[in-house]
């Protein structure tokens, strides 16, 4: 899954309840704004890990509403539509630090139960005690054991996220009223 997989938002709010406006200029991005836009993350070294300029349309999230990281969400506060912005990221605001405690290490012949022939690389999906898939990358393979680590791949990475607002429409509202 891609950050931008996690940028789709289907609004569940009802019409009948809703005021519409006209947005503008001066309409900023808050707790609970739908906003239209296009964004790129990548590596500081400028590798792109995700972008949606290449789509036609841009993406549509709500603020608030867990579809973005919250450090990526502080960003876009207070932007509007029109707005670019490009903001450095540490791994704190991103995907976290990378933490040693989620490498784990697995006998062969336990490890065989999931994977015959574990290799450096290998995304292999475990399943944890609550029945919830738990995404590894192998990185390890000796002869009598496979470590994994359990950490996101982007974790410990400083990133760059880029910004291109479209529209925002503040919370409670649905959208454009036409005149």
């Amino acid at each position: 899954m891609t950050i931008s997989d996690l940028t789709m938002n289907n609004s569940n709010t009802s019409a009948d309840s809703a005021t519409f406006i006209n947005p503008n200029q001066d309409t900023r991005i808050t707790q609970g704004s739908q906003v239209q836009l296009h964004f790129e993350v990548s590596l500081e070294n400028g590798t792109v890990i995700d972008s949606t300029f290449n789509r036609p349309e841009p993406v549509r999230l709500t603020i608030g509403d867990e579809s973005l990281l919250p450090g990526f969400e502080s960003v876009l506060n207070n932007l509007r539509a029109g707005d670019t912005r490009t903001a450095h990221l540490e791994p704190e605001q991103a995907f976290g630090e990378w933490n040693k405690d989620n490498v784990q290490t697995f006998s062969r012949t336990q490890f065989a139960l999931t994977a015959s022939n574990p290799e450096v690389g290998m995304m292999i999906e475990f399943e944890d005690k609550g029945k919830n898939t738990l995404p590894g990358v192998i990185s390890k393979v000796t002869e009598d054991e496979v470590e994994v680590d359990f950490n996101h791949p982007l974790a410990g990475q400083p990133l760059l996220f880029k910004v291109q607002i479209f529209k925002v429409t503040p919370p409670g509202q649905v959208g454009v009223q036409l005149m």
